[in-house]
């Protein structure tokens, strides 16, 4: 009985969305047809008790601060100097300007939170430049929309605040999760693009020119203000000086600094920062609202208690079960954003997930990872929207050449399974 009713809800939930509802009003919707469909409560009071609980939680503050963060950075010149800084040392390497994707969306994701602005600010830059220089086209998009999805992996994360805000776990041990398996991923990414260069050496364009050590040495300043903001933000996290709020404090002053002295930073920017930034962490609070309330009518009617004993009684072994969760989350991402895929899924998930004895910190950097493959799978990737408005490419080919960078994380993920101190080996020496 409560699984038909569960694909019922689920039925109108998906046809609210595919109609064009809000998804924080379709949830808070759907949870109010459950509530007075299927139980004898009210869901007024429920309603305000949870939409209220979701959104006044103090580990929530980070939240907005780091998309400010973002938001500032995004309007500096901040991803044209890390391309200055890098290019010099990538001239010997198979695949030369093409690491210019990975690394510089690896450094700019540890300093902006998102997915999407990874994708776009680095693509800005560096598009126009491989284009101009022959790179592959192929080569071009396809190291952009992988490396780009590290935006939601490399801490400090807007998913990992969600993902620990729902599950309840320490989101600076979840940021300090992050980093290893981050830098797995970029190095699983420059490797295939080694590789590539290496069988294709004739589509690699030569180097412009050779720059001597000390010219590199010259170009890597611009590389100073990245680093001083990424150790400031995580390297407080780490040493136990400050918690994930007070890191995101200091990741919004220390990027007003950089953009004044890039004189980026004029009345018209700052508020154009701050409202970008409020537009949204509105729409990502109406989601959590509406995610809470829905959790709550769930839980009147019984459906997560009941889905857990379902799964249980499949008779999963642990790996299977992270399988098929895997394939779930994927092919939720063809149709959801990956905040969303979290705040619908973990209030259901958990039970089974603690059940099974999988770590809940280990769980939370799994399933970034697999969002991060939703990223770049069509009809609703994000970075392959974000590649389409700057290109003008059909969707279909963009994923066909992110579609390497994809497996690559599938196997991020078995390397994650196969050896899960990658996770949790660094939160377990954070001090303080």
């Amino acid at each position: 009985m409560e699984l038909t009713i569960a694909a019922l809800l689920i039925g109108l939930m998906l046809a609210l969305l595919a109609g064009g509802l809000w998804i924080g009003l379709a949830l808070m919707a759907i949870g109010i047809l459950g509530t007075l469909g299927f139980t004898p409560r009210a869901p007024g009071d429920g309603m305000a008790v949870a939409i209220w609980g979701a959104n006044s939680s103090w580990t929530l503050t980070a939240l907005p601060l780091f998309l400010w963060m973002g938001e500032i950075l995004f309007r500096t010149k901040l991803s044209e100097d890390m391309f200055k800084g890098l290019s010099p040392w990538l001239e010997r390497l198979p695949g030369r300007l093409l690491h210019t994707n990975i690394i510089g969306c690896t450094l700019f994701a540890a300093v902006s939170g998102s997915s999407a602005a990874t994708c776009a600010t680095i693509g800005k830059i560096a598009l126009p430049e491989l284009t101009r220089r022959g790179y592959p086209e192929s080569m071009a998009l396809g190291t952009l929309a992988g490396a780009g999805t590290l935006g939601l992996l490399i801490p400090p994360s807007i998913i990992m605040i969600v993902y620990g805000v729902s599950a309840d776990v320490s989101i600076a041990k979840l940021f300090i999760g992050g980093v290893l398996p981050g830098i797995l991923l970029a190095g699983l990414f420059m490797g295939w693009v080694v590789g590539w260069s290496l069988l294709n050496h004739a589509r690699i364009p030569p180097a412009d020119l050779r720059t001597n050590f000390v010219g590199k040495l010259r170009a890597s300043r611009n590389l100073i203000p990245v680093i001083l903001l990424i150790g400031g933000v995580l390297g407080s996290i780490y040493a136990g000086i400050a918690t994930a709020t007070e890191a995101a404090a200091i990741g919004v002053v220390g990027s007003l600094i950089i953009a004044a002295s890039q004189k980026s930073l004029t009345r018209k920017s700052f508020i154009d920062a701050l409202m970008g930034a409020t537009r949204l962490y509105c729409m990502i609070a109406l989601i959590l609202g509406g995610s809470a309330f829905l959790t709550l009518a769930m839980g009147y009617i019984g459906l997560p208690r009941h889905l857990a004993e379902w799964i249980g009684s499949l008779g999963l072994s642990q790996g299977m079960l992270l399988v098929a969760l895997a394939v779930f989350f994927v092919l939720l991402g063809c149709f959801l954003d990956g905040i969303s895929i979290v705040v619908l899924t973990m209030a259901v998930l958990l039970p089974t997930i603690h059940a099974a004895g999988i770590d809940p910190l280990w769980f939370g950097v799994f399933v970034v990872v697999v969002v991060e493959m939703a990223q770049i799978t069509p009809p609703v990737g994000f970075n392959l929207f974000v590649l389409q408005g700057l290109t003008g490419k059909q969707i279909t080919e963009i994923a066909r050449y992110a579609l390497p960078y994809f497996l690559l994380m599938v196997l991020a993920v078995v390397l994650l399974y196969l050896f899960p101190g990658l996770v949790t080996w660094l939160p377990a020496h954070m001090m303080g």
